[in-house]
């Protein structure tokens, strides 16, 4: 069992604490929480909880840290934890830029720990097949991928939330939903080498930008068609086009309340195959593969060369949108 604190209770972290009650791997022994309001939580979950970081990378009790909070603060605390020799699990984005994505992944390398990032896309039973099928060639070589992840949740939030601010989400949809996009592209194509994106505020009182449209190319030759709305009810899907045929998934519902997922494979000559798969906790799932890595199982399945290929991919679609030039990808 790895005992964690989780840092931060706003939405995304309480949902986090909730979800480990059902944990036979992981336990949350403390929080941290700088506003009394949320902090509340913790009290009533019966859990310790810190108004700064330190104070739980001090406690004893404390393995690991799961860090819900913004964005900009994720390089400095990852930096932080692993210095403390504490593994680390960072809700996505990992990093704003190439840069403090390397530092991050230096300090944990550095202090042997392990670190997980939240892009629990990638452990959705369909995404899972969809890598299988690939892998074993059955859609031939990967040419296109096309994929959407839009929702209308942030429309209630107040408009100085931190996660609709320039500062913190740069690129409108790009770290609240496209992020997952952009990391399922580089789990089957590999290294981007350019950006093109646009990012409009067209659909909503978001000044940020709710409508993102993106066009990742790879040195692998394929490209990568990525759309994420913040003003639209929620759609999801994730098809790649190879040689030889394609395969989609689609959700049935928002991630965060999975009803199971539609796949359709289309085999060259042969009419599409459709079949559902039932709802699976891929949040858990996430978690759970994070802790089995800190506490010395089967390595963590996302390599470090692909989470700073996905900052660095951040970073260059963020530039093409304020430029409105194709950027290129460093690394």
């Amino acid at each position: 069992m790895l005992d964690v604190a989780v840092v931060g209770l706003g939405w995304w972290g309480r949902t986090i604490v909730s979800l480990l009650e059902g944990s036979k791997r992981l336990r949350v022994v403390r929080a941290v929480e700088p506003n009394p309001g949320a902090a509340a939580f913790a009290v009533q979950k019966g859990i310790p909880c810190s108004q700064g970081h330190a104070e739980a990378l001090a406690d004893p009790a404390v393995r690991g840290v799961i860090l819900c909070t913004p964005h900009t603060t994720h390089a400095d605390q990852i930096v932080a934890a692993a210095r403390a020799g504490r593994h680390v699990f960072c809700e996505k984005p990992l990093a704003l830029t190439r840069a403090d994505a390397r530092r991050a992944l230096a300090a944990c390398e550095a202090a042997g720990v392990a670190l997980g990032v939240g892009h629990e896309r990638r452990f959705e039973p369909g995404i899972g097949e969809l890598r299988r099928l690939i892998a074993a060639g059955e859609i031939g070589r990967p040419l296109q991928i096309e994929a959407n992840f839009s929702q209308d949740k942030f429309l209630a939030m107040p408009a100085d939330n931190w996660r609709l601010t320039a500062a913190e989400a740069p690129g409108g949809p790009l770290t609240a939903t496209g992020i997952h996009l952009v990391d399922l592209s580089v789990s089957v194509l590999g290294q981007p080498e350019r950006a093109f994106a646009s990012v409009r505020q067209l659909g909503s009182h978001l000044a940020n930008g709710d409508t993102l449209g993106a066009l990742l190319t790879f040195r692998g030759g394929g490209h990568a068609l990525l759309g994420a709305i913040l003003a639209t009810p929620f759609d999801g899907r994730f098809a790649v086009y190879g040689s030889e045929g394609w395969f989609e998934v689609r959700d049935k519902a928002h991630p965060e309340n999975p009803q199971g997922w539609v796949l359709t494979h289309c085999r060259r000559g042969r009419a599409p195959e459709r079949r559902e798969i039932p709802p699976a906790p891929a949040v858990l799932a996430n978690l759970e593969a994070f802790a089995g890595a800190a506490l010395g199982g089967a390595p963590y399945p996302m390599t470090r060369e692909e989470m700073l290929a996905t900052v660095s991919a951040l970073e260059a679609i963020v530039r093409s949108a304020a430029s409105g030039q194709a950027e290129a990808v460093e690394g």
